[in-house]
């Protein structure tokens, strides 16, 4: 419960914030392209910092990192909460990016190596899985909420007491976990150059929503970026104590759950600011009425991917149950594909809306056990960098993507709701297409030997769960 609370702090951190852009923007006077570095400048130093903070603490120790995260998390929380100006506010929150990245990476492993593996474990991941997936929409509702009553500097300053007791508790409660055949050695050159290019990438696809997506600066830096990502790979393969080895990426589940991780958080991240864009600025609701009316989906993401999933895994596998969430999502996109300005709310982006974050949501745990199965002892903290920088890297992407459709329907004569509209309309028909590549990609991968002969022994020996627990279940470690 410890870790669940830290990390939804984290989470929700980064939408809570989105709500209150247009108020932080009247209160400096600035443009919002300035005001949009508040969220930017968060996300650069999140996607940049997993991969890096995973190892270090593999490395170097989880828990120690992981309330160092915490501490720097708060901290920044609070210098935001105070800023006097907007460079200030923006400085706070690229530092508080650092923090989260450092919280989330460890965090996560510290689960892994926590919990045993099975039953318990799974019901621990299940609970990880419904905080990132409720917790975007939870906080946009928070941050609606906040921002009505409280003032926007709330949104940040709610952190601080919850980051100071989550610190004290860590410490009290959290054990030390380092593993002793991991190589004490961090490869130095390796992490400045993998941290470099995912920054440069992140910053390159957020830059999107000012200059575009098919124009030089932005190309320019999604090559640059790729190419210093290719000198990762190089320098990894040379190394006598690799940052990332080479051979973990090329477990085939590892590779497809971490791929199918951008492809969910790619639409996901798209169809939420979509949402809030429609119900704002095209049915003219407020902050708050946006916030409550997410609601039902952070509802549905909460039971789905924190009850619903695990039980499935349990009884029928990881692999059928992405297939059946990742078809449910894409039905749902396609249902949103008919969104209008006169169909409104609940006849009109409810239903679509709910559909998809059903599947996604039966889908989210699933490809959380998939991702992590392939993790060897000393390997935790990196699998958790991995995973946790494919959810960052989808966010961006796929408001990357949906920005450029959205500006390829302004027209002369053509009104804004009506150019939104259009926009998103093409947008949900590439995310349904994309749920489906992501379909393909999860038939297309091998089960575990391991996973099917204990999924069939568990279906003979292990007795049904009480009620309100998750079943008995197993998630593999290693490849065969």
């Amino acid at each position: 419960m410890l870790l669940a609370v830290a990390m939804l702090m984290v989470v929700i951190d980064f939408s809570i914030i989105q709500i209150a852009l247009p108020t932080i923007k009247g209160q400096f006077n600035v443009p919002l392209s300035q005001v949009q570095w508040i969220v930017t400048g968060y996300s650069i130093t999140y996607a940049g910092f997993l991969m890096l903070s995973g190892r270090t603490g593999d490395i170097y120790g989880r828990k120690k990192l992981f309330i160092s995260g915490i501490v720097l998390f708060s901290l920044s929380s609070l210098a935001g909460g105070l800023a006097p100006s907007l460079t200030t506010l923006i400085l706070a929150r690229i530092i508080q990016g650092v923090g989260a990245a450092i919280g989330s990476a460890t965090g996560l492993s510290i689960l892994m190596t926590t919990f045993k593996e099975g039953p318990e474990r799974n019901r621990a991941l299940s609970i990880f899985s419904a905080i990132l997936s409720s917790g975007f929409a939870a906080g946009v509702l928070l941050g609606g909420v906040l921002t009505a009553t409280l003032g926007w500097r709330s949104v940040l300053l709610v952190n601080v007491p919850i980051g100071i007791v989550a610190a004290i508790l860590s410490l009290k409660y959290l054990p030390e976990s380092t593993h002793e055949n991991v190589s004490r050695h961090l490869d130095l050159p390796g992490a400045i150059a993998i941290t470099s290019g995912l920054i440069i990438l992140v910053y390159a696809l957020t830059n999107t929503q000012a200059s575009g997506f098919f124009t030089f600066p932005t190309l320019f830096m999604i090559v640059l970026s790729l190419l210093i990502i290719g000198v990762f790979f190089v320098i990894e393969s040379r190394s006598k104590a690799p940052l990332m080895p080479i051979s973990f990426i090329r477990r085939s589940r590892t590779l497809s759950a971490n791929s199918m991780a951008i492809i969910l958080t790619a639409c996901f991240g798209s169809l939420i600011f979509a949402q809030t864009i429609f119900l704002q600025q095209v049915l003219g609701y407020s902050a708050l009425y946006t916030g409550l009316l997410f609601l039902p989906q952070a509802a549905a993401l909460v039971v789905t991917s924190g009850y619903l999933s695990s039980r499935l895994v349990n009884r029928f596998g990881a692999k059928a149950v992405i297939s059946a969430g990742m078809a449910l999502a894409a039905i749902g996109f396609v249902v949103l594909t008919t969104i209008s300005i006169g169909g409104g709310y609940l006849y009109g982006l409810f239903p679509g809306m709910m559909l998809a974050s059903i599947g996604g949501g039966i889908s989210w745990t699933a490809i959380n056990i998939t991702a992590l199965e392939g993790a060897k002892k000393g390997e935790e903290g990196l699998a958790s960098g991995i995973f946790n920088t494919s959810i960052q890297m989808g966010g961006p992407i796929g408001l990357a993507v949906l920005l450029t459709i959205v500006a390829s329907q302004v027209a002369p004569g053509v009104s804004a709701s009506a150019s939104l509209v259009a926009g998103f309309r093409y947008a949900f028909a590439l995310a349904a297409l994309l749920a489906a590549v992501a379909f393909g990609i999860n038939l297309a991968t091998r089960p575990s030997k391991k996973s099917t002969d204990i999924m069939a022994q568990s279906e003979i020996d292990v007795p049904a769960a009480p009620p309100g627990m998750a079943e008995p279940g197993m998630i593999p470690t290693e490849d065969e």
